[in-house]
């Protein structure tokens, strides 16, 4: 239960820097993966307990299902290398079940936001001196993977 709630917490952090920064930080994401194969190294089985042959297909699910979308730009570097971490700290189910659940909130998402945009006040501001400029109107994917890591955990037995 305490290594969920350290995940959790840690996909949390990624996906409130993604939502305001629109990117993941390196020392996030690298740093996670880091710490997921030296543990897995370490103790022989991931982070919640899985083998080491399901962190090996759950990478390579992650790889599958997210540079395709890199190489269309439509997940940043950032997302892939977070989707990469989680495989190494979990197992294939809970690899796609986040994917899923995280596709599910981005179609539910896109479905609602033309309603609710237009009603959440958004303030203009001016760019501070050595801003490096307009944020990405890209939607951050990284706070629909922790909802989809919250409801593919708790769905799972």
């Amino acid at each position: 239960m305490t290594q969920l709630l350290i995940l959790f917490l840690w996909l949390a952090a990624c996906a409130l820097q993604d939502l305001y920064q629109r990117q993941i930080a390196n020392t996030l994401t690298l740093g996670g993966m880091a710490l997921a194969v030296l543990y897995l190294l370490w103790s022989g089985h991931t982070w919640l307990g899985a083998p080491p042959s399901e962190a090996l297909v759950a990478l390579l699910i992650a790889l599958v299902l997210t540079l395709p979308g890199y190489a269309l730009n439509k997940f940043g570097a950032g997302d892939v290398k977070l989707l990469v971490t989680l495989a190494l700290a979990t197992d294939r189910l809970t690899v796609l079940g986040t994917f899923i659940g995280a596709g599910l909130c981005a179609a539910l998402w896109l479905l609602i936001a033309s309603k609710i945009l237009p009603l959440v006040y958004q303030r203009v501001t001016t760019p501070a001196p050595g801003d490096p400029g307009p944020l990405s109107k890209k939607v951050p994917f990284a706070p629909f993977l922790l909802a989809g890591f919250a409801l593919a955990t708790l769905c799972m037995p």
